[in-house]
């Protein structure tokens, strides 16, 4: 098994909007997260990202912060984009499966739109929530293939 951070936990409550950053989140198995627009019983429960790639975006626009590409939670050391459909990731007594890696931006993306580029249809991964819990910063996530 292989660890990695929370950087950010973030929830909106329109879709295809940015998401706001907030202190904790609450999982419910088979639907995601309480109160994010993006909850319900379908494969895109909850999204990730890691920071490592908002940090390859923000040398072209250094005003991105985790949120702006509508992930739900920014983590540090760990590639997602590399992990297969059906990993299982552990976040404190939570438990996520990759249902999907990538997905191609809206056609209104405000950061594709502004610098021709966006990182969440290559690095982007979708899961859905196997058991639910709560995820704060200071939660901590391992992964198994």
């Amino acid at each position: 098994m292989k660890t990695f951070q929370i950087v950010s936990l973030n929830v909106s409550h329109e879709k295809g909007t940015t998401k706001t950053p907030v202190d904790k989140i609450v999982l419910k198995e088979n639907h995601g997260i309480v109160g994010d627009a993006h909850a319900g019983d379908w494969h895109r429960q909850v999204s990730l990202l890691a920071m490592e790639d908002i940090e390859l975006m923000q040398r072209k626009l250094d005003t991105i912060t985790p949120g702006d590409f509508a992930e739900n939670i920014t983590t540090r050391c760990i590639d997602l984009a590399s992990l297969p459909v059906g990993t299982k990731l552990t976040i404190g007594a939570t438990i996520l499966e990759i249902t999907q890696v990538g997905k191609a931006c809206r056609k209104e993306c405000a950061i594709l739109e502004q610098v021709g580029d966006c990182i969440m249809p290559r690095r982007g991964i979708f899961t859905k929530v196997i058991t639910g819990g709560e995820i704060t910063h200071e939660s901590t996530g391992t992964y198994y293939i």
